[in-house]
C-alpha cells in the first residue's frame, strides 16, 4: 500500500468516526419509555396487566409509563426525548411531523368518535356559525384542535372569528361549566363526563373528522431498536385484542384508573370507541391527509407544505404485525 493510500484510508476512517452514529450498534436498551393516557383504553390495559414488564423482564429491560394529558404532551415528550413510544391522533402526528418533530406513526389504537364541539345546556350555541365573536377553550396540537378548525372552515370562518382559550383538555371541561367560555372542543372521557353529569350539549359532531388513535415512535428509537419495536407492537397487540374480547375487563380498569362512573365510561367506549384496526392503512392515510389538507387550506399550515410527503415521511407500515 503506497503512502497515498494510507492517507486517503485514515481520512476515511477518521471521518467516519466524526460521523454520529455511523459504524457503530446502539447500547444495549436499559428501559423502555411509553405513554399512557385516558384517550387510549389499549394502555390502560397494557400498563395494568403488566404485559409490557413481562415480555422484556428476561431482556433486563424495565418499563417507564408515563401520563399523556393530550396529543400535544405526547408530541412535546417524544420530541424532547422524555418517551419512546406516544399516543396521539393522526393529525396531530401529521402536524407535528410538519413542524420537525421526527417521529414515525406505526400503529393504530383506536377508530373513536373522541371530539365534539361542546357548550353548556342552557346555551344558544346551536351551530358553528353561532360561535363567531364567543370564547372557546381547546388544546392547540390535539385533535379537538384540528377539528374546531375544520368546524370553523366548514362553517366560513377562521380562528380569528372567535377568541381562542387554551387550556388542556380538562381545564378547558372545567372553563365550559364554570361559564368561562362559551364553548369547548371537547375531548373524551371529560366531554362524556360534562354531557352526562352536567347535560353538556355536543352542538357539533362529525365522527369521520374524528382521526385515528396512532401509536407513534422516535425515529431514532426505530432505527436503533427495530427488533424492540416489533415486539412492543405485537404486545400491544394482545392488549387490543384483550380489550376488543374483554369489555366488562376494561371497563374496570379504566374505571379503576379516572374514577369515573359506569354511565360516562359506556359512553367513552361503547358508543365512542372502536378497537378493530391495527393497521395504518388507506382508511388511516386518507383520514389523515384530509385533515392536513383542510388545515393547509385554514392557513394553519403553510401553503408550501407538501403534505402528502410529509404523511409517506411519517406513517411506517412495515413494522410486521402478528397475524394470529
Amino acid at each position: 500500500m503506497t503512502r497515498f493510500s494510507r492517507r486517503i484510508l485514515l481520512a476515511g476512517a477518521v471521518a467516519l468516526a466524526l460521523t454520529p452514529g455511523a459504524g457503530r450498534a446502539a447500547e444495549p436498551l436499559k428501559e423502555l419509555r411509553i405513554d399512557w393516557a385516558t384517550y387510549n383504553p389499549v394502555s390502560l390495559v397494557l400498563k395494568q396487566k403488566g404485559l409490557l414488564e413481562k415480555e422484556f423482564a428476561k431482556d433486563g429491560i424495565s418499563i417507564t409509563w408515563v401520563q399523556s394529558a393530550g396529543s400535544n404532551k405526547a408530541l412535546e415528550f417524544l420530541n424532547a426525548g422524555s418517551i419512546d413510544f406516544g399516543s396521539t391522533a393522526g393529525s396531530a402526528a401529521l402536524v407535528a411531523r410538519i413542524n420537525g418533530n421526527p417521529i414515525k406513526s406505526i400503529y393504530v389504537y383506536s377508530r373513536p368518535e373522541w371530539t365534539a364541539l361542546v357548550t353548556t345546556k342552557d346555551s344558544k350555541i346551536a351551530d358553528v356559525a353561532d360561535l363567531k365573536g364567543k370564547r372557546v377553550a381547546v388544546t392547540r396540537g390535539t385533535d379537538p384542535h384540528i377539528f374546531l378548525v375544520r368546524a370553523l372552515l366548514g362553517a366560513g370562518l377562521s380562528e380569528k372569528d372567535i377568541t381562542p382559550v387554551l387550556l388542556q383538555h380538562a381545564d378547558g371541561k372545567t372553563a365550559l361549566i364554570r361559564g368561562d367560555v362559551d364553548a369547548w372542543a371537547g375531548l373524551d372521557p371529560m366531554m362524556a363526563q360534562a354531557e352526562v353529569e352536567e347535560g353538556a350539549k355536543l352542538f357539533y359532531r362529525k365522527a369521520d373528522a374524528n382521526t385515528w388513535g396512532i401509536l407513534n415512535v422516535r425515529e431514532q428509537f426505530l432505527k436503533d431498536y427495530p427488533d424492540i419495536v416489533r415486539r412492543v407492537l405485537a404486545v400491544y397487540e394482545d392488549a387490543r385484542k384483550y380489550s376488543l374480547a374483554n369489555y366488562d375487563d376494561l371497563k374496570k380498569t379504566f374505571i379503576s384508573v379516572t374514577k369515573l362512573p359506569d354511565a360516562v365510561v359506556d359512553k367513552q367506549l361503547k358508543e365512542r370507541t372502536e378497537l378493530t384496526h391495527s393497521r395504518i392503512g388507506a382508511p388511516q392515510r386518507e383520514s389523515i391527509l384530509a385533515a392536513g389538507l383542510a388545515l393547509q387550506q385554514a392557513g394553519v399550515v403553510d401553503a408550501k407544505v407538501d403534505v402528502k410527503a410529509t404523511l409517506d415521511a411519517l406513517i411506517d407500515d412495515q413494522v410486521p404485525l402478528p397475524t394470529n
